[in-house]
């Protein structure tokens, strides 16, 4: 299963104090301050419902980060960054802030089958869109966490986005707008998906 961290223990670690001190060596204390707050927030939520953590972590990361497309931020056409990345650079795009959403909910226990990383378009921009979704039974209608509408909203309420295609650690499906959809394989077929991994597990080295 890729879920980005190495085994189940790191994913309340999110990194080590030696990485901490490099960081801070590297990038200054107001970087390293964001990770001890982001640290902090996982602590502090791990006894908060399912859906307060949604909301919470939605909120938390929406508030903290700039939208910043890939071509400006990173020189490159789609580049998908890890957690660690994103917090550095206090940036990112559309499927950054839905990667470092996703493994935060992760690590405040929320169960990996429970979320999926959505392709949509965005059909009042005409342009492809990623958003975190949320499903408590894979009958659920899924709840849509976006960093554009930062409301969550059931996803049959989002009539301006279009479903594509879902993915998470456990496998890749066909997205329909009212249930999980058909599944269609392992998302190790998602070249930027295992390439996240393989950095992730390497900043725990």
């Amino acid at each position: 299963m890729l879920t980005g961290w190495i085994n189940a223990k790191q994913q309340t670690i999110l990194y080590t104090e030696k990485k901490l001190s490099q960081i801070e060596k590297k990038h200054g204390t107001k970087v390293s301050d964001r990770f001890i707050k982001w640290k902090q927030f996982v602590a502090e939520n791990q006894d908060k419902s399912e859906s307060e953590k949604l909301k919470l972590t939605n909120d938390f990361f929406n508030r903290q980060l700039i939208w910043i497309e890939d071509k400006k931020l990173w020189k490159k056409k789609d580049y998908w960054a890890t957690p660690m990345e994103t917090l550095i650079k206090r940036a990112g795009d559309c499927e950054d802030f839905t990667i470092i959403k996703y493994f935060t909910l992760i690590s405040l226990g929320v169960p990996v089958s429970h979320l999926k990383l959505t392709y949509v378009k965005a059909l009042k921009y005409n342009q492809a869109h990623m958003v975190l979704t949320y499903s408590e039974t894979k009958r659920s209608v899924p709840l849509v966490l976006d960093n554009i509408n930062k409301k969550i909203l059931p996803a049959n309420k989002r009539k301006d986005l279009k479903p594509v295609y879902s993915f998470n650690g456990e496998g890749m499906w066909l997205q329909k707008q009212k249930q999980l959809g058909k599944k269609v394989g392992s998302s190790s077929r998602i070249r930027l998906w295992v390439d996240l991994n393989k950095r992730m597990r390497k900043e725990l080295i």
